[in-house]
């Protein structure tokens, strides 16, 4: 099980931007994203107590939590959901998320003690490059803004903290209550921006519901737990290699939804971000 998880882990996150696609015509950003906290807390807060899961013991071990969870779901979900609702490209933002695995590997040395090989760093940079082919034909400038390249830059940087932070600090987190209270925090940090700059008018329909439930199963309870325990056993640059996998992944799951263009740059593009991946992981 331990041997799938990687895959399993990637296939659920790429989903995520398919059901942002579905579900954002119909709410705002933040206001999307907090009924989707809202729903998890919820749910992951009734089994924790059910499965008596245990709560940190120390004042530090939940700032630390809600820390992490604050720049893993609150900085870098938001961060990606403004830049697309304000008319940024799925593509560009992509391009600008996936420079995290080599972002990861510069600062993990310095934040965790992980020291990046030669080989890593050539893996690193064929996956990014592998990367940028997926997404080459799904470039579009017409979107392009300040504020959408600020969004962009606060996804990459959240996300790309908030691993190493978590490895650092907490990565021995209850799967369970450790992500209640991330949540939590991540929805405390979202709740006056959508108060401020939001009507939080939702158009309730099938395609919305739809999307805010396979987000809430899928991503916020499969993927986000499967990140904690790649998280826990992993080196994280080895870990932040497999959001390589994504973009071209995201690529193949809207071909097959929503018929979108798949050529053979892109085609191309995933050979080469899978092997660039292959030599980032292997030990």
């Amino acid at each position: 099980m331990l041997a799938l998880t990687p895959a399993l882990f990637v296939l659920l996150w790429s989903t995520g931007f398919i059901g942002a696609k579905l579900g954002l015509p119909y709410a705002e950003p933040m206001t999307f994203l907090l009924i989707r906290f809202v729903c998890v807390i919820g749910l992951l807060g009734t089994l924790a107590l059910a499965l008596r899961r245990p709560w940190p013991q120390r004042p530090m071990q939940w700032v630390h939590i809600a820390v992490a969870g604050a720049l893993l779901h609150g900085g870098y979900l938001s961060g990606v959901f403004l830049a697309i609702h304000g008319g940024m490209a799925a593509g560009v933002v992509a391009l600008i998320v996936g420079i995290q695995p080599l972002l990861t590997a510069f600062l993990s040395n310095y934040m965790v003690g992980e020291r990046v090989s030669g080989r890593q760093w050539m893996g690193l940079l064929l996956g990014f490059g592998g990367v940028a082919l997926v997404v080459s034909d799904k470039l579009g400038f017409a979107g392009l803004s300040g504020a959408g390249l600020a969004f962009s830059a606060l996804a990459l940087v959240s996300i790309t903290i908030g691993t190493l932070y978590q490895k650092r600090f907490c990565a021995d987190l209850d799967l369970w209550s450790g992500s209640v209270i991330q949540f939590v925090a991540a929805a405390l940090v979202l709740l006056p921006f959508a108060l401020a700059f939001e009507t939080m008018r939702v158009e309730w329909s099938g395609r919305f519901v739809f999307a805010l439930t396979w987000l809430i199963l899928v991503l916020s309870l499969g993927a986000i737990s499967l990140l904690h325990l790649l998280i826990r056993r992993g080196a994280a640059t080895r870990v932040s290699a497999l959001f390589y996998l994504v973009p071209p992944t995201t690529a193949l799951l809207a071909f097959f939804i929503f018929g979108e263009k798949l050529g053979l740059a892109a085609v191309a593009g995933m050979a080469v971000a899978a092997v660039g991946v292959a030599i980032a992981v292997r030990k």
